[in-house]
């Protein structure tokens, strides 16, 4: 890495772990100093204009697709690059945290695609961070084998039929508090994305594939170009050739659905396509417009991908995609088999509707987050596509979707019932209890829920009390009811944080964008003296 020397340099500010020094190597730290050197500023001003956008909207300025760049999506003759090695099929692609067990299961699972997650499937305690680090590595290396102590072996099967590995990192709005430079934390993007691509970008390259990365939570183009930068200043940092990071975006924000154009052209030599986010983005329309009582939601469970705005949302996402060769890939099945056979039944039979209707809709491939759902899906997918790796080729020039397409909430809105109140409730309580613990993926009731769940769940209960369709005194005895129940599943729960934790992101006048920043800072921070 030929570089100009750094006047400040990474330090480390957590205790040292089993094998952390293979990660967090002088050079490595060296790489991402550079990355929070070179882009730190610049993402203080992203997260500021995110801020000035909610309040423009707040107060009453409409949503429009930008007058500004209106050149971009009137030009016909731009496209993306075309598809890298290992990201040509995607028919089917699997998602989870880079913990050993999930990987090794991920890889084997027939899926084409394994998106290893340090964002919403992940709990950042310091040592899944790296130790995730040391997943991908390992798995990439193939020494990630083991046996449990019970004795069940985890072996990957032969490299031809292996998942690709694509990796999210944390969004923008992070911060990773166990590394400093320059006397502030290091933006948690730059530090999943730095540490990967700084070990296994070339080891990536020289298996025939490459450094493929997910980009959770944009809003906008300027955040798309941000990223751009940032791979075109590591490509070079490392001497790799320009264009060889591809990354999908996923729109799982409101604004960021009416800038879908405009996102790509900005990704273009390194666009993998786009993905429909459903949680994030029901979340995210509820952070921009709660204020409004025409954006009332009832039950999350009764919001499906059906509802007129989710159906003009993606449908506009594969019509977006296909326009400018870009890869569409649907959303996620979250159902979990069990032991009930008539329940494992019913959940498929609902996988399979959902992954027909992305099918027929042109979809060129769909996300789920068991390995026993990669059957039903890819079936689905083989029985439209066929031989073909895609269907790039179905543009959908029949999809028309205008602004207010993308907001007609009120055609599905209607009361919460006390079922989705409680159910709200109780899901938020667990995978805090479970996030807390260092655990960002668990299973609830038959859904592997994670951070995306857990968000939409905790601001409708919001939504409703703001707008006192739900009075504060039935929530608070609901949360009582639930946080003994909570007390007497989990034992080792810390009930009175995890109560405080929902008081404080749910039961507020003003809305926390996030519970993740407050909670990390607050529980899962553990410094040790700084080290140089």
């Amino acid at each position: 890495m030929s570089t100009s020397a750094l006047t400040h340099h990474v330090r480390v500010l957590a205790t040292p772990g089993d094998r952390h020094d293979e990660i967090l190597t002088p050079a490595a730290l060296d790489f991402v100093g550079h990355l929070a050197a070179a882009f730190g500023e610049r993402r203080q001003w992203l997260l500021k204009e995110r801020r000035r956008q909610v309040l423009r909207l707040a107060s009453g300025s409409p949503l429009e697709f930008p007058m500004v760049t209106a050149a971009v999506r009137a030009d016909s003759d731009w496209r993306v690059v075309p598809p890298a090695p290992g990201l040509t099929d995607r028919r089917v692609e699997i998602t989870g945290p880079p913990e050993r067990r999930m990987a090794v299961n991920a890889l084997n699972s027939g899926a084409k695609v394994w998106m290893a997650d340090f964002e919403d499937a992940t709990a950042p305690t310091w040592n899944n961070i790296v130790g995730g680090q040391l997943t991908l590595l390992d798995a990439i290396e193939r020494r990630i084998d083991f046996t449990t102590p019970e004795g069940k072996e985890y072996r990957l099967g032969d490299s031809s039929g292996l998942a690709t590995i694509m990796v999210r990192p944390r969004g923008l709005h992070l911060e990773e508090e166990h590394l400093e430079f320059d006397g502030r934390p290091v933006p948690a993007a730059l530090v999943d994305f730095g540490l990967y691509f700084f070990h296994c970008a070339q080891r990536q390259i020289d298996a025939g594939y490459g450094p493929y990365f997910y980009l959770p939570k944009l809003e906008n183009c300027y955040e798309a170009r941000f990223w751009n930068d940032v791979f075109v200043t590591a490509q070079e940092l490392l001497g790799i050739p320009r264009g060889t990071i591809r990354a999908t975006v996923l729109i799982e924000t409101i604004t960021a659905a009416f800038e879908m154009e405009e996102i790509l052209h900005e990704l273009r030599e390194h666009s993998a396509g786009l993905n429909a986010g459903r949680w994030d983005y029901l979340f995210s329309l509820i952070k921009t417009f709660g204020h409004r009582t025409d954006f009332l939601l009832p039950d999350r469970a009764k919001v499906t991908m059906t509802a007129p705005f989710m159906r003009a949302y993606t449908e506009l996402l594969v019509r977006t995609c296909h326009k400018r060769g870009a890869h569409a890939v649907g959303g996620m099945a979250a159902q979990v088999p069990g032991k009930d056979p008539a329940a494992n039944e019913a959940a498929l039979a609902t996988v399979r509707l959902d992954k027909e209707r992305e099918a027929e809709d042109g979809f060129d491939g769909s996300w789920v987050a068991h390995p026993a759902l990669v059957p039903v899906c890819r079936e689905v997918f083989d029985g439209v596509l066929g031989d073909r790796p895609h269907q790039l080729d179905r543009t959908r020039d029949d999809v028309e979707v205008t602004p207010a397409d993308l907001l007609s909430v009120r055609r599905i809105s209607g009361p919460p019932t006390a079922d989705g109140v409680r159910t709200n409730i109780a899901v938020t309580l667990r995978y805090f209890a479970a996030w807390l613990r260092g655990q960002g993926a668990v299973a609830v009731d038959g859904l592997m829920e994670d951070a995306a769940t857990a968000e939409i769940a905790r601001v409708q209960i919001w939504q409703w009390l703001r707008h006192r369709v739900i009075d504060r005194e039935s929530v608070e005895r609901i949360l009582d009811d639930e946080v003994v129940a909570l007390g007497a599943e989990y034992p080792w729960a810390p009930v009175d944080d995890i109560r405080a934790l929902f008081e404080r992101t749910a039961m507020t006048g003003e809305l926390p964008l996030f519970f993740t920043p407050d909670a990390y800072s607050r529980h899962l921070v553990k410094r040790a003296e700084a080290q140089a």
